[in-house]
Parts: C-alpha cells; sequence; structure tokens
C-alpha cells in the first residue's frame, strides 16, 4: 500500500514563483529540487537553479530556453509558468514558504520510514530494522534542521573566554600517564584515535588502562567484539586490585588472605567507576552509534566520554561492501570518525597490525602497516603503534617496557615515550 504523502502546493507555487520577481534569492536558498513534491515544480526549480548557476536572469523567456519547449508543456505551459510570478503574495515571505517546503519534505520522508520499518517489521532483522529506521530519522532531522550560517563570532567568543582560563596542561581526557599526556594534551572530544599493534602485543590491556583512568572523574565505554564482559570485568579487576593474572584463573585455589583483600578492593574500585561494557557479537557502528547517543543524553553535553572499540576489525560494515573488505574497513572508519564530531566523545579503536611487520629487521610499525586500508589513516587525528622489544627478542635490555609511537597527530607533535608494563596484572606505569 502507498503511503499518502503530505504536501502544500500554495507554498510550493509561491517558493518557485518568488525566483522570477527576485533571481538572487536561489543563492541563498539551500532546498534542493527533489524536496518539492509536484514534478512540474521541480522541473522548473531546477531550471531556475541551472540560470543562476551560469550568471543568466531568470525570466520567462530565459526558463523556455532552459527547459525546452516540450518539457515547458508537461509543466504546464508558458500560461501556468507566467501566473507563479502573480501567486506570490510578496517575497517578504519567502522565508516563510522555504520553511513549509522543508517542514513537508520532512513528513514525506518520516512517511516512507515509518512504511518502511512496517514492510521489513515481519520479514526481516527486527533488531536491524529499528536501528536502520532510528538512524534514518535521526538523518532526516540533522538535515531539516541545519541552520548553520557559518558565522564565526560565537566562536571567537567561545575562544577568548577559554583562553581567559586556566586550563594547565590537561585539556583532554587524561591517560594518567605524564610523558604521554604532554604530548596529546589528553585525548581531545571529537577526535579518532587508532591504537594498533599486532596481537598479544598488550593491546586491550593498554585500552583498558585507559578506560579505568578516564573513568575515574569521567565517563567509559568499552564495546568489545573480541572478549565478554566477564572476561574483561575480570582483567579490569585484577588490574586494579594488582592480582597475578594466574591467579585470576581459579581464585578458590591460588587466593590467599592477601589476594581476597586485594580482589575485594579491586570491586569496590570498580563499582564506583563511571564504565559501561557492550560484548554484543556481531555489532555494527549503528549499534555503538545508539548506545553513545543515550550515553550522551544520559550524562548531559558538558560530560566528558570515552568510547573504547576492540577492535576495529571486527565491527561489520555495510553489507554492500561484503566483498571488499578495504571498502567496508573504509565505511566503518569514516562512520566512527563522523560519530566521534557528531556526539563530541572521544573514540579510540584498538587495529590489528598486517603482517609486514613480521618481514622487517626493524619491527617497529609504521603507518603503512595499519591493517587493511589507507583510509584509517586519514580519518584518525592520532594513531599510536605499541612495541615491546622483548616481545621478539628474549634476551632484550627493555624487558616489561612498552614503546608508545605517536605515528600520526594532526594537533600536536609525534614522537615515542615509554612506559612500565607488568603482565602479570596487565598494568601500565609512568617510569
Amino acid at each position: 500500500m502507498t503511503p499518502f504523502e503530505p504536501y502544500n502546493q500554495e507554498a510550493e507555487e509561491a517558493f518557485v514563483g518568488s525566483f522570477f520577481l527576485d533571481g538572487d534569492l536561489v543563492k541563498e536558498c539551500n532546498v534542493r529540487p527533489e524536496q518539492l513534491h509536484l514534478p512540474h515544480l521541480r522541473l522548473i526549480y531546477a531550471g531556475i537553479r541551472s540560470l543562476v548557476e551560469t550568471g543568466k536572469p531568470v525570466d520567462l523567456v530565459t526558463i523556455l530556453n532552459e527547459i525546452g519547449v516540450e518539457r515547458i508543456r508537461t509543466s504546464g505551459g508558458m500560461c501556468y509558468i507566467s501566473q507563479l510570478a502573480g501567486s506570490v503574495p510578496s517575497i517578504a515571505h519567502f522565508r516563510s514558504y522555504e520553511k513549509l517546503v522543508k517542514e513537508y519534505d520532512k513528513k514525506r520522508k518520516m512517511i516512507a520510514v515509518g512504511q518502511k520499518i512496517i514492510d521489513e517489521a515481519t520479514s526481516e532483522d527486527i533488531d536491524k530494522t529499528l536501528r536502520d529506521g532510528i538512524h534514518e530519522l535521526m538523518t532526516i532531522e540533522e538535515e531539516q534542521t541545519d541552520d548553520d550560517t557559518g558565522e564565526i563570532t560565537s566562536s571567537l567568543v567561545e575562544l577568548f573566554v577559554e583562553c581567559e582560563q586556566e586550563q594547565g596542561e590537561m585539556v583532554g581526557i587524561p591517560s594518567g600517564f605524564h610523558n604521554l599526556d604532554r604530548l596529546t594534551g589528553g585525548f581531545q572530544a571529537s577526535d579518532l584515535v587508532i591504537i594498533g599493534a599486532r596481537p598479544s602485543m598488550g593491546k586491550t590491556a593498554f585500552a583498558l588502562n585507559l578506560v579505568l583512568q578516564a573513568a575515574e572523574n569521567d565517563v567509559s565505554l568499552v564495546f568489545s567484539l573480541e572478549m565478554s564482559k566477564k572476561q574483561l570485568v575480570k582483567r579490569m579487576t585484577g588490574c586494579t586490585g594488582r592480582i597475578d593474572s594466574l591467579k585470576m584463573r581459579n581464585p578458590q585455589q591460588s587466593f590467599g588472605d592477601e589476594e581476597w583483600e586485594q580482589f575485594a578492593n579491586g570491586i569496590g574500585r570498580l563499582s564506583n567507576l563511571q564504565l559501561h561494557i557492550f560484548d554484543r557479537a556481531g555489532m555494527d557502528v549503528a549499534y555503538i552509534r545508539s548506545k553513545v547517543r543515550k550515553a550522551r543524553k544520559e550524562y548531559g553535553e558538558n560530560r566528558r566520554l570515552l568510547v573504547v572499540i576492540d577492535y576495529l576489525q571486527l565491527l561489520e560494515g555495510d553489507r554492500k561492501n561484503y566483498q571488499n573488505r578495504q571498502a567496508e574497513i573504509s565505511e566503518i572508519s569514516r562512520a566512527l570518525k563522523t560519530m566521534a564530531r557528531e556526539l563530541n566523545v572521544t573514540v579510540i579503536a584498538l587495529s590489528q597490525l598486517s603482517r609486514g611487520v613480521e618481514s622487517r629487521h626493524d619491527k617497529h610499525p609504521i603507518l603503512s602497516d595499519l591493517r587493511e586500508s589507507g583510509q584509517i589513516e586519514q580519518d584518525a587525528d592520532l594513531i599510536a603503534f605499541l612495541y615491546r622489544d622483548d616481545y621478539y627478542h628474549s634476551d632484550s635490555p627493555k624487558k616489561n617496557r612498552m614503546e608508545i609511537i605517536l605515528a600520526k597527530h594532526r594537533n600536536g607533535p609525534t614522537g615515542t615515550i615509554e612506559l612500565g608494563f607488568n603482565k602479570q596484572y596487565g598494568a601500565f606505569v609512568n617510569l
């Protein structure tokens, strides 16, 4: 069943007719031809836009030449077009006509999305149908409510006020590691941060240390595609309680009084953190965005949010790109950066590195080692690689040391810092 499509013929005619009275109005108008409901008015409006773009005047003669005689006839003929200008009460009310055109376009799109949800509700995956529907409705809202004029006065005022206040060295979410924070100033809102390393190098352990630090004063959201919530909580408890990971495997047999006390302290600390963990299998960016949006609404616009994804290559992308993994990862990378900006959160995505690292004499990662997509390098604001020399050389003089290599930093310096890495607890420490 085709849904009813609401429209306002008088508003559309007054909107298009206004350009015959003042062609320059097109230059200040962001309505697209497809946002009009009536096909003949779409055609005339598209012709008017084309005339203005090429610097030609808008009148009956030029529009006839632009559209052509045959198409003019299907649009109501010259008589109808000449009447359009006469149907305009006043071009002083042009913004009202423009607003009505946008509102009815919004109504039609919302009805179309609603009908799509109804059609797919009985035959498709209901969770995906719901997620896609919500995303499409939010997209309609964002498109229709964009009244940004691009003026910079408010930004200049904000900058002046910000510079008058004592910011200190830390303007973003602190990592808890002094030398790293000196380079980054903390992890910044709206940034996409990529942390890359070879398997078993310590990516997850490092990310959990960042999560625990951030959740002390800010909010941390973890999206784990590799480990369950229970496994992550277990690792975090061992890290905060400084309990050997081997003993954490079977506490009943391995724990003494001291470990039980440390275990209780670790659980106590975790229970006081603003920490949320999601471990649903087969997550995609739409699912993550919905959870982050909900958290943003719950905690308010002024609260700093850290979003950690473990890890990027396990995220599901658009089905149309399933035959092309590089295109799929590129789409995921762009979507994560867009989410970071839209919701004003810091997104840290862990990433696997290619095997090319292993074939080189120098095993330190470089940007070209990012697996499956150069788009990641383009989208990321900060790219950090993890490297442990004792991972490759058992006799290394740098035992239990982790190098954090800032290979790309859009808003600051690059460089390398070293942290101590206690593999027993999965804990990183300042040296």
